[in-house]
């Protein structure tokens, strides 16, 4: 955010307050204090603001805030929105394309997301006494509390008072801004909460998700809390996601994965099935890219933890889709009527309800939901708009070639049998946590990369640069950028992680220990470890070694030392140990008293 104020002074010394539609349109900042994967430099360092019309801008306080896109000097992209707007374009483009080739003619196709947000609410005056959580979001050591969310009792459960005034808070000041966070509730782990808003336009929700965020966590200190966004706050327990779920709609409304609408505005029954078979074809062939939008330090704690999809790229259509997509190939489909079932609750004083046929798949990281697929995997941390560009760049891709096929002479039927036939390996219905999927998955030859570097890397792959150049989303300088910009963060992140931990043990644990007469040998030696693996990846300057050596640091040689260090801390006396504990962090219910401060 960039704020300035729009007046000037006059030749008699008094304020004259203007705005002029030049300011309104267009702002000039220094492009280079950003990470940009050295697309600027000090010495070449112009960057550009341009007002995005397609984002609303609203007033807090007394700023206006205008969304806007951020372009450097020679014209590459410094942001995540620009080449977000550039798929969009792409999107649009390749769906008019191809629904003219199916002779439904509309004015224009975009895209449509609705965000869920998770988070934790702890008590603030506990996260003061964290030195980890105030500098990384995140636990780096800690004993479990006697109890975590193995009871699953917290999910739906009342909201503890202090957050839900704290809650009701972020609501009404978001409301204020158009922004309409609709749902709240608990989530598995304690002190774990999610909202969720109406689904609206990708730019829109994404600058409103944004500016939610930040709202949660200046709210939060007011009621003496501290919100965390991190995907993996504490060990144990469930951590947050931002479920992006995502869908296609005209601008006059029609939501193209609806396949009754569909059927009604076009009086078509094959345009559903083709749009997609498009889809599934093209989760196959870009299963790497999607892996890669939702790459980052903390969904490598989550991703196949049985709390979130695995790291394997499959989509769950339910059995009736899969099998109306499957007599659609083969010829012997018509019309997609949805299922629907009645359920009775045995009480003769509730009346029987309908539900829909499918069951809901909460293991696969890119499900159909009736109307919408919904990518799971997406870290709550995260700004989504990669994820929404590759979304709309791998769809507009595959749009392109089946409206190209189309025109050419093909029959539509004929385009989606040849794609799915090719692409059916990807849908998969089955629970995405059974061990047995990953053997399964990798005879049939789908994408699964574990490593979060590994995933950021291969963003730059030869495939992926030209598809972002061929959709004219991305250069193949502004995909490096990004990459090197991905790996230095994720580098970057575990180096502070692992500061916390050097200063904090030193700092704090071992003079305890010392005090309480409790063993600190072990300590010592697994803090050398630690220290060791710091040094290596402060030496190393390639991107990809550094951030591969700090993985490596993180999820091997931390989690050894952390096992040793957390053993002290079951020794040590309770009014002698430093830290604020899990006890003290996750269960606002029982530790807080009347003004809400730590018991």
């Amino acid at each position: 955010q960039v704020q300035n104020y729009m007046f000037t002074f006059g030749k008699d010394g008094k304020p004259n307050y203007k705005f002029t539609a030049e300011e309104l349109l267009k702002g000039e900042t220094d492009g280079s204090s950003y990470p940009n994967g050295g697309i600027r430099a000090t010495h070449t360092a112009g960057g550009y603001t341009i007002l995005d019309p397609s984002s609303p801008i609203f007033m807090r306080g007394d700023t206006i805030h205008i969304p806007t896109v951020f372009i450097s000097w020679t014209g590459h992209a410094l942001d995540e929105k620009t080449p977000l707007l550039r798929a969009e374009q792409a999107l649009n483009k390749a769906a008019l394309r191809l629904l003219n080739a199916l002779h439904y003619h509309v004015e224009g196709v975009l895209s449509n997301i609705g965000l869920e947000q998770e988070f934790f609410l702890v008590p603030r005056d506990a996260y003061a006494r964290r030195l980890d959580l105030q500098m990384t979001g995140r636990t780096i050591l800690g004993k479990n509390a006697p109890r975590g969310q193995e009871m699953c009792d917290h999910y739906f459960a009342p909201l503890n008072q202090h957050a839900l005034e704290c809650i009701k808070a972020i609501q009404e000041e978001a409301f204020m801004l158009g922004i309409p966070l609709r749902t709240r509730h608990r989530e598995v782990a304690p002190n774990q909460y999610e909202m969720a808003p109406y689904f609206g336009t990708a730019t829109t929700q994404i600058d409103q998700n944004i500016m939610a965020m930040q709202i949660c966590e200046e709210v939060a200190a007011r009621y003496g809390l501290a919100c965390l966004f991190a995907e993996k706050p504490f060990a144990d327990i469930n951590g947050s996601g931002k479920h992006n779920n995502w869908s296609l709609g005209t601008s006059c409304g029609v939501n193209l994965l609806n396949a009754k609408q569909v059927e009604k505005a076009s009086g078509s029954t094959e345009i559903f099935p083709v749009l997609m078979s498009a889809i599934v074809s093209a989760v196959d062939k870009h299963g790497d890219l999607m892996r890669s939008s939702i790459a980052s330090p903390g969904n490598d704690f989550r991703l196949g933890a049985c709390e979130a999809p695995p790291a394997i790229i499959s989509t769950y259509l339910g059995d009736a889709l899969t099998t109306f997509l499957d007599g659609f190939r083969n010829g012997t489909a018509t019309a997609y009527s949805p299922p629907k079932k009645m359920l009775s609750s045995g009480c003769d004083i509730v009346v029987d309800f309908e539900v829909p046929a499918e069951d809901r798949n909460r293991t696969s990281p890119f499900p159909y939901g009736g109307h919408r697929f919904e990518f799971r995997a997406v870290g709550s941390s995260q700004n989504p708009s990669f994820v929404n560009t590759v979304l709309c760049t791998i769809t507009a891709e595959a749009f392109e070639e089946f409206a190209a096929k189309i025109e050419g002479g093909a029959k539509p039927q004929e385009v989606a049998k040849e794609a799915l036939d090719k692409a059916w390996k990807v849908i998969y219905n089955g629970n995405g946590y059974d061990p047995a999927w990953l053997v399964e998955a990798e005879k049939r030859g789908l994408c699964r990369i574990d490593s979060g570097v590994e995933s950021i890397n291969i963003m730059s792959s030869e495939k992926n640069v030209a598809l972002f150049d061929k959709m004219k989303v991305m250069s193949k300088l502004e995909v490096d950028a990004r990459r090197d910009a991905g790996l230095q963060h994720y580098a970057g992140s575990i180096e502070m992680e692992a500061l916390c931990m050097v200063d904090m043990v030193k700092q704090q644990i071992l003079p305890a220990l010392k005090e309480a007469g409790v063993a600190t040998d072990g300590v010592t030696k697994a803090l050398a470890t630690v220290e060791k693996g710091l040094a290596g990846v402060h030496a190393e300057s390639d991107d990809l070694k550094k951030a591969t050596l700090a993985r490596t640091l993180r999820l091997e040689t931390m989690i050894e030392a952390r096992a040793v260090i957390d053993a002290t801390e079951a020794e040590c006396p309770a009014h002698i140990w430093p830290l604020a504990t899990y006890k003290e962090l996750l269960f606002l219910d029982s530790n807080q008293d009347a003004s809400g401060n730590t018991v």
